[in-house]
């Protein structure tokens, strides 16, 4: 992709504070959240169901979720989902108060949070190519600057507000992700509206579901970006269920050493997030795919290998950069190169596919810790990603990359020459 000297538009700007906003109340909600549920139980099950509610979204919706994007008026169905939500945590801040939270409320509440999260996120991932026209010098920067803020509220800011939150009261921390979730929406509500894709012939929504799933199928380009995080999370989430045991026991690590050791994971991805772009123009967005993937296969090497804290915490660094630029590369290219009239259907599919792999890679490193040695998850989990880049290096190649983007440049060229005719004709039949 090439550099776009071009300025970001003003109605990203609000996006951007937008999304900003409600990562912090995210990373607000990430610490609070099982803090809340220990307030109620300490039945490890119970936790456990709290946890997984706010995933089932993506798990039984995710496609037929995106499916319904293409249909709604994006924009609108962002504010919605945020006011939505804001709406809802005033039901668990009022049974805080009262002192009858209970697992199956927070539980319901984890789950409604899940599912306005995806409608958001689909209608705003398949708003920002039509609000930047597909530009993909400017998606990448777009896509950049989003990656490091959600890193830096949801990873950074967030989790220690939470926790801080929570000390005042069981109520100050739902009423505070509230507070964030409205000035979301009155920003989204103020963003220019865009024109609706052409609507296609009426279908029932599975069929427009499926079609969108096999739309990304049969593309070996759009499969090979769905697959990245697909087999990524498997192998992360094997990774992420030992790491608090493989610090303790085999680094020494203390409570306050293994939060520090995340914090070091998060820088790396702030600093992949700013250079993604830079490679993407160097190496070519193929090549920095298949690079940065690499990158992480060979950090969770690293990591498993690693003798002491500091060359592990050096480990999940790089492997946190690796990911941040994965996260702003992909998703800029997957914007430039899906329809409009599809791309809440491909967007939803991809990350859903990314969130049913999670749990049998949380599944797969217990097993492996349990059966073998604490060490083998992380191994495996390196043997896993150096894999996946093997098998996805030819389909997200840069000359793939670059036919699917100069096809894309077609397609829109041909649909805005197209629209004066069609602006004429209508005129004429009225």
């Amino acid at each position: 992709m090439t550099s776009d000297a071009r300025k970001l538009p003003t109605g990203f700007g609000r996006l951007w504070t937008a999304q900003t906003v409600s990562s912090l109340g995210d990373g607000v909600m990430h610490a609070a959240l099982p803090l809340l549920a220990l307030t109620v139980t300490r039945d490890p099950m119970a936790l456990a169901v709290v946890a997984a509610a706010g995933t089932l979204p993506w798990l039984l919706f995710g496609v037929l979720g995106g499916a319904l994007v293409d249909r709604w008026d994006r924009r609108r169905t962002m504010w919605i989902a945020d006011t939505a939500r804001a709406v809802l945590l005033a039901i668990p801040a009022a049974a805080a108060a009262l002192d009858v939270l209970s697992v199956p409320l927070l539980a319901a509440v984890a789950f409604l949070l899940g599912l306005g999260g995806l409608f958001f996120d689909t209608a705003a991932t398949a708003y920002l190519p039509d609000l930047l026209r597909r530009d993909p010098a400017l998606l990448e920067r777009a896509n950049s600057r989003l990656r490091g803020a959600q890193t830096a509220m949801s990873g950074f800011a967030g989790p220690p507000a939470g926790s801080a939150l929570l000390a005042l009261g069981r109520a100050v921390p739902l009423l505070a992700d509230a507070l964030s979730f409205a000035l979301s929406a009155l920003l989204v509500r103020s963003l220019p509206a865009m024109s609706r894709p052409v609507p296609e012939v009426r279908e029932s929504l599975l069929r427009q579901a499926r079609a969108g799933a096999s739309y990304v199928f049969r593309d070996r380009l759009l499969l090979g970006l769905a697959l990245r995080p697909a087999v990524g999370n498997v192998a992360f989430l094997a990774v992420e269920t030992v790491l608090a045991l493989f610090a303790h026991d085999r680094l020494g690590i203390d409570t306050y050493g293994f939060g520090l050791l995340l914090t070091a994971e998060a820088t790396g991805g702030l600093l992949g997030a700013g250079i993604a772009t830079f490679l993407g123009r160097r190496l070519g967005t193929g090549t920095a795919l298949t690079c940065t993937a690499a990158v992480e296969g060979l950090a969770i090497l690293g990591l498993a290998a690693a003798p002491n804290p500091y060359v592990a915490g050096l480990a999940l660094a790089v492997c946190g950069a690796g990911m941040g630029a994965t996260m702003v590369l992909a998703p800029s290219l997957r914007q430039a190169i899906v329809p409009a009239r599809l791309m809440g259907r491909v967007a939803s599919t991809s990350r859903m596919l990314a969130m049913c792999a999670a749990p049998f890679g949380a599944f797969l490193g217990g097993w492996l810790a349990t059966t073998y040695d604490v060490r083998t998850p992380l191994y495996a989990a390196a043997g896993l990603l150096l894999a996946m880049t093997a098998v996805t290096a030819t389909m997200t190649s840069n000359r793939r990359v670059e036919a699917a983007l100069r096809d894309s440049s077609d397609r829109q060229r041909s649909a805005e020459s197209s629209r004066p005719a069609r602006v004429a004709d209508a005129v004429i039949s009225a």
